[in-house]
């Protein structure tokens, strides 16, 4: 099965305000982005992925994401995060109808091709499924099937919800960089355990991480 992965990026001014702590306002929309550069890149990387529709209306994020193969989705209608994935799956599905989508947060910069490979090889099993966050709250990926609505309800207690509206909780071992997403300064950190990407990694040189040695 191929998928096209939808990943949604907010305005860069206004991404990663829990980061404040570790990171200082003129700071963190590049660091959001180079999130997001790696996250797309390692997504395009990905053998079962067809395609990447990046939604977003920043117009740094969208040049410089196009930059390196994504599609560009405008940010519709306006209202909210689940509202911009259900438009981005639909402009998605009227190009391919037949087509898997998955819908992957941004802010995964240790992200592995084999390891999200290995989510989107399980995700085919079923109608919908998803993937808890590492915290074990939120959700780092919802998937759809061909013919199957995406029905996106991502924000707080995201994993509760998803399951709730029947989507199959994905129960993995050794997928930790899928579900390891940055909010806050311990989230870096242990992203940055795992091994980031080149973009992150340069702008989380810039930062004083203890215990953190810029590769």
């Amino acid at each position: 099965m191929q998928w096209t992965v939808v990943v949604p990026v907010k305005a860069l001014a206004r991404a990663k305000s829990r980061l404040s702590d570790t990171a200082a306002d003129g700071l963190r929309p590049g660091l959001a982005l180079a999130f997001a550069q790696d996250t797309v890149t390692a997504v395009l990387g990905c053998a079962a992925v067809r395609d990447v529709a990046v939604v977003t209306d920043d117009p740094v994020a969208g040049r410089e994401l196009a930059a390196l193969g994504a599609g560009i989705v405008p940010d519709e209608p306006g209202d909210g995060l689940n509202a911009a994935l259900t438009h981005a799956a639909a402009v998605v599905r009227r190009r391919r109808p037949d087509g898997a989508v998955a819908a992957l947060n941004a802010d995964l910069p240790a992200l592995r091709t084999a390891e999200l490979a290995r989510v989107l090889e399980a995700a085919a099993e079923f109608p919908r499924a998803f993937l808890p966050d590492t915290a074990e709250i939120g959700t780092t990926l919802l998937a759809a099937a061909p013919g199957r609505e995406l029905q996106p309800v991502f924000g707080v207690d995201s994993r509760v919800r998803h399951r709730s509206s029947g989507a199959v909780e994905l129960t993995l071992d050794a997928v930790d960089s899928v579900r390891q997403d940055v909010d806050t300064g311990d989230d870096l950190r242990a992203a940055l355990a795992l091994g980031v990407g080149p973009h992150t990694a340069a702008a989380a040189a810039r930062l004083l991480i203890p215990g953190h040695r810029p590769g």
